[in-house]
């Protein structure tokens, strides 16, 4: 009986230790902070492109022709662009691809 009662605490315990882990890597990978690198800058060809807060996701502003948007990386499947909207726009989101000169 002892031996078992220690046995389910160890499982109990191996249990919290994983999910403290799961936890942990989950929080590092939401707070992680990206090394500094340069971003390229891209003008805008398209008459409007809407940036939005992830791909297909909710519309935050509209950059023109002629504004500019710093690439920090693409999705996987490279059809959608995150940076930094310049213009009025002011803010990093999500851009399609393929709108740029």
């Amino acid at each position: 009986m002892l031996a078992h009662v220690h046995g389910r605490k160890l499982r109990i315990t191996l249990a919290g230790i994983g999910m403290a882990a799961i936890g942990a890597v989950g929080l590092y990978e939401a707070v992680k902070v990206t090394p500094a690198h340069a971003l390229t800058r891209r003008t805008v060809c398209a008459q409007d492109l809407y940036v939005r807060t992830a791909p297909l996701g909710a519309w935050m502003g509209t950059l023109y022709r002629g504004q500019s948007f710093d690439v920090d990386h693409y999705s996987s499947d490279g059809a959608w662009v995150y940076g930094f909207a310049y213009g009025n726009v002011n803010r990093w989101g999500w851009v399609q691809n393929g709108w740029f000169c």
